[in-house]
């Protein structure tokens, strides 16, 4: 009787929990740690839209029209799309939007009634683009006022 009651109190109780992580901890490091590698930066990484600012319901809806824009002929090409493909072009390195000197500035000021106009600035290191439309949202209308809006609009508007 002796005996069992020191082998009783010898062993110390083993918790199961501690075992079971023991066990596996390296695979759920392993796991983390390739969520981390692979898949945070994806959710992290910068566009165009997630650099526009905050705007009022009426304005997003402006904003909405303009960028949704796809010409005529519904070609499928936006301008959205268009003014990315034109930043693709000039910044080759897909992380424009990390860069610190990279400054996306939009405004929508209220022009009549039923018309806005949109101006879109892109700043980088490189340089700077300027867009400048007037949308007209009763008829969807969206006219042009600068050169490098009037370059987005047809390249929209003539897209096959």
């Amino acid at each position: 009787m002796r005996k069992d009651r020191k082998e009783k109190e010898e062993k110390p109780k083993k918790s199961d929990f501690k075992a079971f992580l023991k066990k596996r901890a390296p695979i759920y490091l392993g796991i983390i740690g390739l969520f981390i590698l692979f898949v945070v930066p994806d959710l992290m990484k910068g566009d165009l839209e997630s650099s526009f600012p905050e705007l009022s319901s009426e304005e997003q809806q402006v904003v909405d029209i303009l960028m949704g824009y796809n010409g005529p002929n519904e070609s499928g090409l936006t301008v959205m799309d268009a003014i990315e493909m034109k930043i693709d072009e000039e910044y080759s390195d897909k992380r424009i939007y990390d860069n610190k000197k990279t400054k996306v500035e939009l405004t929508v000021s209220s022009i009549g009634s039923e018309e806005y106009q949109v101006v879109l600035n892109f700043e980088s290191h490189k340089g700077e683009m300027n867009y400048n439309w007037n949308v007209d949202i009763s008829s969807g209308k969206i006219t042009s006022n600068n050169q490098e809006s009037k370059y987005i609009i047809d390249l929209v508007d003539f897209y096959d």
